[in-house]
């Protein structure tokens, strides 16, 4: 009888929490567009703009974090499947916080230009969100979600392995090609921040797979 009922509270709780995880969602798709915006721009002006509506988001993110975390706190079900479910949240959650990092590391930098690379890796970060926004609404039936479930968490691991090779053939391309050390450390570290941020975004989906493990089959 524990069994089952412990069961019926986990589902319980995904309904409360996956409307948490939409507004997540939402914020992370926000903060990826305009981090496609600022690394289409030259303009010093519109990257301050951009920045400072990311930093926004992020302000608004941790709140719902916060909120979900009250929310978590409150509600009996058993540890692991709380662990579950708060590891989502906090992935989530480090995606935008990526995000925000390398807008404030493009203003710190001032780079003398914009590599097709760091708008690639920032269109895959940009990707990656709208897969998860795509991925998240589906936890709330994970028996007849499962197939969908697994083709958005695929789309998600193939996007961080796109990340990976444009990330290495970059760095490739820097050390070879970048005359200025200044400039190559720049680039580097914008680099390895944007990727840090594709990491982020398959942890997510990675911890999806987790849950779907464990309770595809009740």
């Amino acid at each position: 009888m524990m069994f089952f009922e412990k069961i019926k509270n986990l589902f319980k709780a995904k309904k409360d929490f996956v409307p948490i995880f939409m507004q997540q969602a939402t914020f992370l798709c926000q903060t990826s567009d305009l981090l496609v915006n600022m690394l289409e721009s030259t303009d010093p002006d519109e990257w301050k703009r951009c920045e400072k509506e990311i930093k926004q988001c992020e302000i608004q993110g941790d709140a719902i974090l916060t909120e979900f975390h009250i929310l978590l706190f409150g509600r009996i079900i058993g540890i692991i499947d709380k662990i579950d479910l708060q590891t989502i949240a906090m992935s989530m959650d480090d995606c935008v916080d990526g995000i925000k990092g390398a807008a404030k590391a493009l203003l710190i930098y001032q780079p003398r230009y914009i590599d097709d690379h760091l708008k690639e890796l920032a269109q895959l970060i940009k990707a990656e969100a709208y897969a998860l926004k795509e991925l998240l609404p589906r936890l709330t039936d994970i028996k007849h979600e499962t197939q969908n479930i697994i083709l958005q968490c695929d789309r998600v691991t193939e996007l961080e392995h796109a990340a990976d090779e444009t990330f290495e053939e970059y760095i490739g391309h820097i050390f070879g090609d970048e005359t200025d050390y200044k400039e190559m450390i720049k680039y580097k570290s914008l680099a390895e921040i944007l990727e840090n941020v594709t990491d982020s975004g398959k942890r997510v989906s990675d911890n999806v797979r987790k849950l779907l493990l464990k309770y595809r089959n009740v």
